[in-house]
């Protein structure tokens, strides 16, 4: 290599790709870079540089193009016109990455000795109290801060992430490890994305276990700040799973204000005296519905300070009612069209009360207790 091109792979280290959380240099994709000056150009040289995507048609292809571009374009000493080639890794290849991959990741990668990612699962007592709705918007409000947010649809019966994050496609698989589907910055794991689950689920204990695991365990999550599991409602086989799986998790329990609501969500929140849980906090859905200025509390009022007080004394430690959320027609039809209602059209955190309600949730819960 000569000095131009020595810089440009250096240049070419710090591009990511999207999927796998690694260098494409570290990940053998760039297989070619060769600079030739331009006749009559000073100082110009145009920049062949191949590239050996995981898979054909890759969807991200063009996001590492582009990055490679801004790369080559960074090179300050010299102008310099990329031509870049994309193909695809050959069979060898690909089984020798995959892997290596596998060799590092080992099993679930979000039970070893020093993880970093936070993990949070979203629970309730029963169903339709808008906890997949929370999880989808609270994964969005982590990915618009910053942090790097994975979340997995663990309500194997009742999925429903899939159409509120807008993903329709399979997950793509990479000689037997799966890529995470990715939608409004969230990598997003679902049975729901899977051919057949149109079809009545009917596992029971053990599979069920073994869906979370191949979550877990087969899927390429990178390392992610923050994990959200959407529970099933209830304190059944997945609550469990999850519990023995991921030992490190925080609980944050959602009910709506009814005392038929809020008496069951204290029993999924009760699940940490059995397990090794901390119940981080309460979050009051469908708290009030505003109408000609007026608040109408058509569910009544205090179930999330039953639950949070209920808590406190059972578990002997403080578990405070995070949010209270309104019931918007707005945030049902917007999460049904396929994105998460806490974000604007272009992908930003809501400024209104909505957004700065999912904000400041978020930010608490990062904090460290």
């Amino acid at each position: 290599m000569n000095h131009i091109e020595e810089q440009l792979f250096y240049r070419l280290t710090k591009v990511i790709d999207p999927e796998l959380g690694k260098s494409i240099t570290d990940l053998g994709m760039i297989t070619g870079i060769h600079t030739s000056p331009r006749d009559g150009e000073p100082n110009t040289f145009d920049v062949d540089i191949t590239v050996e995507l995981t898979v054909p048609g890759c969807p991200l292809s063009e996001t590492i193009t582009r990055q490679i571009d801004a790369a080559v374009e960074s090179y300050a000493d010299a102008t310099l016109i990329p031509h870049i080639t994309v193909g695809s890794m050959g069979k060898e290849k690909l089984d020798n990455l995959v892997a290596q991959l596998k060799a590092e990741r080992h099993q679930n990668p979000f039970n070893k000795p020093g993880v970093k990612t936070r993990i949070f699962a979203i629970a309730s007592g029963k169903g339709g109290v808008g906890k997949s709705s929370i999880t989808a918007n609270l994964a969005a409000t982590f990915a618009a801060l910053g942090y790097d947010t994975a979340a997995i649809d663990a309500d194997i019966y009742g999925f429903s992430l899939p159409r509120l994050f807008g993903v329709h496609e399979q997950p793509v698989n990479l000689n037997g490890m799966l890529m995470p589907a990715m939608n409004w910055g969230v990598k997003l794991m679902s049975i729901g994305m899977f051919a057949g689950s149109d079809r009545a689920i009917l596992w029971r204990g053990p599979r069920l276990q073994r869906s979370l695991e191949q979550f877990l365990a087969d899927v390429w999550w990178g390392e992610p700040d923050v994990l959200l599991l959407d529970l099933a409602p209830g304190t059944g086989d997945m609550a469990i799973s999850v519990a023995q799986a991921l030992p490190n998790t925080e609980l944050v329990v959602v009910t709506t204000p009814q005392i038929s609501a809020s008496d069951i969500a204290v029993r999924s929140g009760l699940v940490a005296l059995q397990m090794p849980m901390t119940v981080r906090g309460v979050v009051e859905n469908m708290s009030w519905y505003e109408h000609n200025g007026e608040r109408l509390e058509i569910f009544g009022a205090g179930g999330g300070e039953r639950v949070s007080e209920q808590l406190t004394r059972d578990l002997h430690y403080d578990v405070p009612l995070l949010a209270q959320l309104p019931l918007d027609p707005e945030i049902r039809e917007t999460g049904e069209a396929g994105r998460p209602a806490v974000l604007d059209a272009a992908g930003q955190l809501r400024i209104d009360e909505f957004g700065q309600s999912f904000t400041r949730l978020a930010q608490e819960l990062i904090r460290r207790p």
